[in-house]
């Protein structure tokens, strides 16, 4: 109890200063490399993935449908889901969640 009752030697205002900045830069540093850099691998691997997409391809909607690429456009990509060769649905290339190719194996 006495330790916390006794007066040190004062802190010099450019050393709390110095200090406060060493902290925020950690901080700043460490939600870099938790937060944002994973973030921006998962978008550039997402944009390889779309850009390989291809005719034939069985994807997974981030829905949870599977489908066979039917047609694809810029931004947009036509989808055919089940046996039923009458259901084909445009839907946007950003709800594609996964793609397998026709000769992979899972």
């Amino acid at each position: 109890m006495g330790i916390l009752l006794t007066e040190g030697a004062p802190i010099d205002g450019t050393a709390s200063i110095l200090s406060m900045v060493l902290v925020y830069a950690v901080l700043i540093g460490a939600m870099y490399f938790f937060l944002m850099r994973p973030q921006k691998k998962e978008r550039k691997r997402m944009a390889t993935m779309l850009a390989a997409l291809e005719i034939g391809d069985c994807i997974l909607t981030t829905s949870g449908f599977y489908g066979i690429v039917i047609d694809i456009t810029d931004d947009t990509v036509i989808v055919e889901f089940g046996n039923n060769k009458n259901c084909r649905i445009p839907m946007e290339k950003s709800a594609i969640s996964k793609v397998e190719k026709p000769g992979e194996n899972a």
